[in-house]
């Protein structure tokens, strides 16, 4: 089990490390309603405007996939 935790926490800390450049590539943080703060040199997005666009986007293929099938 101590393996899966390591596992996860190298994961994480690899994701954590990306998360800027993921966002960039994809475009989280540059909506209407996203907030960038910048604290001691490092800055945090907190992407509201983009949660809310990606989660319609889900939304809606979720109910065309249902339909579908």
């Amino acid at each position: 089990m101590i393996r899966w935790v390591v596992v996860i926490f190298v994961f994480l800390t690899v994701f954590n490390a990306l998360l800027p450049w993921i966002f960039a590539k994809i475009g989280v943080g540059r909506l209407y309603g996203d907030v960038r703060v910048r604290l001691s040199g490092r800055e945090l997005i907190l992407p509201f405007g983009s949660t809310v666009l990606w989660s319609a986007i889900a939304f809606l293929i979720a109910e065309v996939v249902k339909r579908v099938l």
